[in-house]
């Protein structure tokens, strides 16, 4: 997951076309993707009565990318990205010997735009910037490692995000449109039918039943990329809503913003999100309830040769009227590119949970990290 100053520059052109496609050559088939290991110490408080151990060996295997693109005769471009991921997100470690695909998708490109369908994060998430990564492989939004117990309580369950990226729809199966990019703007919009469809579906057989999830996710996503002499900038803002199942009366809404700056080495990025009536990714809260969730980084890195370093700092909030509960987590740290996408690093990480009702809890760790792609 991880950002980059102005990638989604990649997203310059694109375009929407029916058809067979008449390419001479068959699509180019390519393999890639990144691993990521690190072997942590950890001194964390015990927590609802548990205790931790004190070492941990983390795999991460969220990218190994099986994608087939060609040109066609007549211009576009043609491709599938099927993205294969060691078990879930972060905060979830049922199945985890599991390779699935994350995501899989069709897209088309040209002078029109580009053009996507199938199960891939929406416009929203993809011309996100956010605070930078440094450390190989990890950084403190969205975290692919996290030593934090991630629940606010063991009794009420409610989980921390712990990004600010937009989850309403994540991977589910979706249709995303990007503008090409005019004097340094893009425009992304993405529909997404029902947030719990992802994947292929045997033959296409069947219908989804309705009024089980959340319905109707709509992103109108939008971002400047571009540079004033030696100052690089990329700047978004992100609005997302989706109709709740009958019953559930509710409205959840996703909004966000982020900016990055580059200039002689230094990356300086930050974000900021809120939702309504959303717990965790997409699960709907009726209004009544009040449920509020506002989540903000910061974060400043320095690249130099085959060096990186910096600092960076996340804090998350779930609030209800009258009670609150927080996880605020900094990263130190770096690494050193040995060469052919081949990374070594240090990572330093500290959290803290403030419960509702007042109750803290913390944890520092210190790891060791090697991250290969290919």
């Amino acid at each position: 997951m991880k950002k980059t100053l102005l990638g989604t520059t990649a997203l310059v052109s694109a375009g929407l076309i029916a058809g067979p496609a008449l390419a001479s050559d068959p699509l180019t088939v390519t393999v890639g993707g990144t691993v990521t290991a690190g072997v942590y110490t950890i001194d964390a408080d015990d927590f609802g009565g548990a205790s931790f151990q004190d070492t941990a060996v983390k795999l991460v295997a969220r990218n190994i990318d099986i994608k087939a693109e060609g040109t066609l005769d007549n211009g576009m471009v043609a491709g599938v990205l099927a993205t294969l991921s060691l078990g879930d997100d972060w905060n979830s470690y049922a199945n985890n010997n599991d390779a699935t695909f994350r995501e899989l998708f069709a897209y088309l490109e040209g002078g029109f735009g580009r053009f996507e369908i199938g199960g891939t994060d929406g416009s929203a998430f993809k011309m996100h910037y956010t605070s930078p990564w440094f450390v190989p492989g990890n950084g403190v939004d969205s975290p692919n490692i996290l030593n934090s117990f991630s629940a606010t309580s063991v009794t009420t369950g409610y989980g921390f995000r712990h990004s600010t990226f937009s989850l309403m729809a994540a991977d589910a199966n979706k249709v995303t449109y990007f503008t090409p990019r005019f004097a340094g703007f893009q425009l992304g919009l993405s529909y997404t039918p029902d947030v719990t469809y992802n994947g292929p579906n045997p033959n296409g057989l069947g219908l989804v039943t309705s009024n089980t999830s959340i319905e109707d996710v709509v992103e109108v996503a939008l971002n400047y990329a571009g540079s004033f002499g030696s100052v690089d900038l990329g700047v978004d803002g992100f609005y997302v809503s989706g109709d709740s199942p009958t019953g559930t009366a509710a409205d959840p809404e996703e909004l966000g913003f982020g900016a990055n700056i580059g200039f002689a080495g230094f990356t300086l990025g930050g974000a900021w999100y809120q939702s309504e009536d959303l717990l965790l990714t997409s699960v709907p809260v009726p209004s009544t309830a009040g449920l509020e969730e506002e989540v903000w980084t910061v974060g400043l890195s320095y690249g130099t040769g085959p060096w990186t370093v910096g600092v960076a700092y996340l804090e998350d909030e779930i609030s209800f009227p009258g009670a609150s509960s927080d996880i605020t987590t900094w990263q130190a740290g770096g690494g050193y590119n040995l060469g052919s996408g081949v990374d070594v690093g240090l990572d330093l990480q500290m959290s803290e949970i403030t419960q509702f009702g007042g109750a803290s809890w913390e944890s520092q760790s210190a790891g060791l990290v090697l991250s290969v792609s290919f």
